[in-house]
């Protein structure tokens, strides 16, 4: 295995799809960017998904990213609203999937607890965490950066979890670590 990997994480969103890249070395993650696409000014629901498409290919090239984190949608009563985020989760996965990235899935709540320990942390919370663990000097004016920056750290929390490897599911980790199975004598 790799002493390095690249982590993009992504909060998608049609308004503003925040996203934050690190850099893993020896399983130390260093903030490598953060920011958010602003996509407010664009009218045209499908200029927006060919924009998140864009932006978040760009990123993968940029930085040579290894492994695509992205926030779930979260269930709600609006299912417009659903749909729509359900959509630029969906072209910033097909971007990962264009450059062969290996992608995971959150859900909000998950990377609030492996960010600040609280599943009902305020996005200002999830920023100063962030802060402190990545020694950035300012927090952004718009907390999508941070959302975004926050994926990619769950990720990294969750790989350490399971080992520092990279699992599709916990078959997949049993497989890659039949060392760790304790098996009861009868």
């Amino acid at each position: 295995m790799s002493e390095t990997k690249t982590i993009l994480g992504i909060d998608p969103g049609t308004i503003f799809t925040g996203y934050g890249v690190i850099n893993v070395i020896k399983k130390t993650p260093q903030l490598e960017n953060f920011g958010y696409l602003d996509l407010s000014k664009i009218k045209d629901p499908y200029e927006k998904l060919k924009m998140i498409f864009h932006r978040t290919t760009q990123l993968i090239d940029e930085y040579n990213v290894n492994e695509l984190a992205i926030e779930a949608p979260f269930f709600g009563k609006n299912v417009q609203s659903m749909l729509k985020l359900g959509r630029a989760q969906g072209v910033s996965i097909a971007a990962a999937l264009a450059r062969n990235v290996d992608i995971f899935e959150y859900a909000p709540r998950k990377i609030k607890v492996a960010v600040t320990g609280n599943g009902n942390a305020s996005k200002e919370q999830v920023a100063v965490f962030l802060q402190n663990i990545l020694k950035f000097e300012k927090i952004p004016d718009k907390l999508d950066a941070t959302d975004g920056l926050a994926v990619a750290v769950c990720h990294h929390y969750q790989s350490k979890v399971l080992g520092g490897g990279t699992y599709k599911s916990w078959k997949d980790f049993i497989n890659k670590n039949p060392s760790r199975i304790k098996k009861n004598k009868q």
